[in-house]
């Protein structure tokens, strides 16, 4: 079965670390959140990258630089090259190199990551609307105390018809005290205030993929995040596997809603998910299964049953089930139901039988 026409998770007979050469790793919500390492993350990196896994971090916040990321990620207990980090910053930079020439000048809305890898491709940084031949402008995450007079630099060059880049387009970002706007939230404001388009690289679009490619040499990759909209779809579109795992943005009832663009191949809990196979759901009756869960589309709803477990009551059990073989088998469901559409029926007392 093709990606474009998946109704359901696949399975794996080998664990995902040795199925796949390189882990296309995102950073917010996958690796980490607010700055502290997401749970189980730094063991299974390191056991992953000690079986012979290469390790590449792909991630479209375009704040930092890569040796910044590196620093960090070595903080956090995940020794890190910086060469292993790339970011959208990157890629929108190298987006612009293609299209002004060498040594132009280009506003920055967003913070270092940026500038430096502006620099990276011979072009010039600057911070006023004003700079005589300005060749373009670009915005990406300037974190939360980016000032408002920035946003009007944007708007005061794009009107004069400066042309308008943006790393990234995410309209949120996970933090430590829940969910933020995003660098896409502050595009919005500058698309208002100008009626203008940017042109954009990040995931889940083209330039974020190429910009992956060139710089991990990846010929097995696995993409692995916890947004549909943006890595999952990025895989989709690079028509390479993902992974999704459920520690960021992306909660159960979402999934379950996707469309064929955001089906993550595999599914699972957090990053340990890499060190091992992934179960297969298979067809059962008018339902489909997974582990010991049975997941049917009935009239307007998803039922889940349990091993053993009729249409009446859950039964008592002394080996728990899993509860993501139960979301698997329930994407199967959904998914298939849904077709190329995204499903509808109400999953809410399957999804409280398993806890997501």
């Amino acid at each position: 079965m093709t990606r474009q026409s998946r109704t359901s998770p696949a399975g794996s007979e080998r664990s995902l670390h040795q199925a796949y050469d390189t882990a296309l790793l995102d950073l917010d919500g996958v690796v980490y959140a607010g700055g502290e390492a997401i749970a189980y993350a730094a063991q299974s990196l390191a056991a992953a990258r000690a079986d012979g896994m290469h390790l590449a971090y792909v991630t479209n916040n375009a704040l930092r630089t890569p040796e910044a990321v590196a620093g960090h990620l070595g903080e956090l207990g995940i020794p890190t090259e910086a060469g292993e980090v790339i970011t959208s910053a990157q890629a929108v930079a190298r987006l612009i190199s293609e299209q002004v020439a060498p040594g132009s000048k280009v506003l920055v809305i967003g913070g270092e990551g940026l500038r430096v890898a502006l620099r990276e491709r011979g072009l010039v940084p600057v911070e006023s609307a004003d700079e005589e031949g300005l060749a373009a402008v670009v915005q990406g995450y300037g974190g939360p105390d980016l000032p408002w007079s920035r946003f009007a630099e944007a708007s005061y060059a794009i009107h004069r018809g400066v042309p308008w880049y943006a790393s990234n387009t995410d309209l949120t970002i996970p933090g430590a005290r829940g969910i933020g706007p995003g660098n896409g939230a502050a595009v919005e404001v500058v698309r208002i205030a100008t009626g203008a388009e940017p042109q954009v690289a990040g995931k889940p679009l083209p330039p974020m993929h190429r910009e992956t490619v060139l710089r991990t040499g990846a010929e097995r990759p696995l993409v692995v995040g916890d947004r549909l909209d943006t890595d999952i779809e990025g895989a989709f579109n690079g028509d390479v596997d993902s992974l999704l795992v459920l520690t960021g943005v992306t909660d159960a009832a979402q999934l379950l809603r996707a469309e064929p663009r955001h089906r993550p191949t595999y599914v699972d809990r957090d990053l340990r998910g890499l060190l091992t196979g992934q179960p297969e759901v298979v067809a059962a009756g008018e339902g489909f299964r997974c582990g010991g869960w049975t997941a049917v589309a009935a009239a307007g709803v998803l039922e889940l049953r349990g091993e053993g477990e009729g249409e009446g009551e859950p039964v008592d059990r002394l080996d728990p089930l899993d509860p993501v073989d139960g979301l698997r088998a329930l994407c199967a469901a959904a998914w298939t139901q849904a077709g190329d559409g995204s499903c509808t029926l109400d999953a809410g007392k399957a999804l409280a039988r398993i806890g997501l």
